[in-house]
């Protein structure tokens, strides 16, 4: 199957330059250049992925994220940034962006993402299971709801990114069991490039500061020195 593809980039040669690579791997991509031609053509639906340009000449991605995110149906967003500051990521990840690469970016590493961001999207419930059964997965006062893709504590709703609760979810089903940062990229992620294990740090931050009481002692999400992280077989 051709996934659909909307890239929203306001600088041409890069545009057509991820359109062309996006052709060669089966993709049909779309190209708007500013926020406003974004969003209509965004709001026609059928897009599997949108690839979104932070700095925008009538808006920014940030905003337009969160319009996509809001608009219902999911979609996978990897954004592109010329920014680098740890800050800009977080926020970007926050807003729902999937995954983020700064530029300058290589087109195999730009390619990686996307066909791992496509691989997470082929895992994904299908909305509507034969047997019709609901998957929830209960950890201690930890409640996932998996079709939704939602999760509470202690009957509280948590609102988490795509990618904590990819995270999460991949740690509540495997409980008791130690991942190191490069597992953890391979799984969740979808690549192990070398020097990204901060990008697993952040996230798992992050995650504990939403869902543990005290972050510093968490009680879900263990830090396994000098090896990675696991998820408390106390909490089974």
């Amino acid at each position: 199957m051709r996934r659909k593809v909307l890239i929203v980039e306001d600088e041409p040669d890069i545009a057509h330059l991820v359109q062309t690579h996006l052709n060669d791997i089966g993709c049909d991509a779309d190209i708007a250049g500013n926020g406003a031609a974004a969003m209509n053509l965004f709001n026609k639906g059928g897009y599997h992925l949108v690839v979104l340009d932070l700095m925008l000449p009538d808006t920014d991605g940030l905003t337009l994220c969160r319009n996509m995110r809001a608009a219902g149906d999911y979609v996978a967003i990897l954004m592109l940034t010329a920014k680098s500051t740890e800050l800009d990521r977080v926020v970007g990840l926050e807003m729902g962006a999937d995954d983020y690469l700064t530029k300058p970016f290589s087109v195999p590493e730009l390619l990686a993402r996307i066909k791992a961001l496509f691989r997470r999207m082929e895992a994904l419930p299908s909305g509507g299971t034969t047997s019709g059964k609901q998957e929830i997965i209960e950890r201690g006062g930890l409640s996932l709801d998996v079709d939704k893709r939602s999760v509470k504590i202690d009957g509280k709703l948590v609102e988490l990114t795509a990618k904590e609760f990819d995270l999460l979810l991949y740690f509540a089903r495997n409980p008791g069991r130690v991942f190191s940062r490069i597992q953890l990229l391979d799984k969740v992620w979808g690549y192990n490039h070398d020097g990204y294990e901060h990008t697993v740090n952040s996230h798992i931050n992050r995650l504990r500061s939403k869902i543990e009481t005290d972050p510093a002692a968490p009680r879900y999400v263990l830090t396994v020195w000098g090896v990675g992280y696991k998820f408390s077989e106390e909490q089974e």
